[in-house]
């Protein structure tokens, strides 16, 4: 969801240098981008560890949070193309889950401008036991949707979350945002979301010599 059918990085950077500055510490644009894609508990100790300050990584993930979610209240950062790309997907009755490390409350003011029924599945950080780049939040998308992982096309933005794909034995369209992401095994990379759709997007993998799809 962050980076892929959001915006929402400059967000969460903004929400940890007011944090960081606030409890007396510092903070750098490259300890940010390294948290692109993680887990939140992983991005809270990385944060506690690298910033020099006093708060448990559980807290340290709830303020962010609440300014964060605060800041999409106000305005969803929507990715050109991404919505248009969710409605002909379920035009076409393809099963689709959200993937995402986000926690749920942060989730939910993001899917209200959705229709109601576009994810038959929403995978959460806070819902499962290990966040990317395990396979865990993949591997459970997968089970929820009664589908083959291994026919499944996962769509990220980051390197975290296209190892996370790929380990669950998906193919990956890879669209960058903010970090750059090496090519790879079943990683497909493009540009834009923008004039992408049901027939286009599972196309990409048959011209990147990937199995077919039923």
């Amino acid at each position: 969801m962050d980076g892929t059918l959001v915006d929402t990085e400059p967000y969460w950077i903004d929400a940890e240098y007011a944090l960081v500055e606030e409890h007396g510490g510092t903070w750098s644009h490259e300890h940010a981008m390294n948290l692109v894609g993680n887990d939140l508990l992983d991005s809270g100790r990385y944060l506690r560890e690298h910033s020099g300050i006093d708060l448990d990584a559980a807290v340290i993930v709830e303020e962010l949070l609440d300014r964060v979610v605060a800041r999409v209240l106000d305005e969803v950062p929507w990715r050109a193309g991404a919505r248009e790309l969710l409605e002909d997907l379920r035009s076409h009755e393809v099963p689709l889950a959200l993937v995402t490390m986000s926690y749920q409350r942060f989730v939910a003011p993001i899917l209200a401008g959705l229709p109601e029924d576009v994810f038959d599945v929403v995978v959460t950080g806070d819902l499962v036991s290990q966040g990317k780049p395990h396979p865990e939040p993949y591997l459970t998308a997968a089970a929820k949707l009664g589908v083959d992982p291994t026919r499944s096309l996962a769509i990220e933005d980051s390197a975290t979350g296209a190892r996370s794909a790929v380990a669950a034995g998906c193919s990956v369209v890879v669209v960058p945002n903010h970090v750059p992401v090496p090519a790879g095994e079943r990683r497909i990379l493009t540009e834009t979301l923008v004039g992408l759709d049901a027939l286009s997007l599972f196309a990409l993998p048959g011209r990147a010599g990937h199995p077919g799809w039923s």
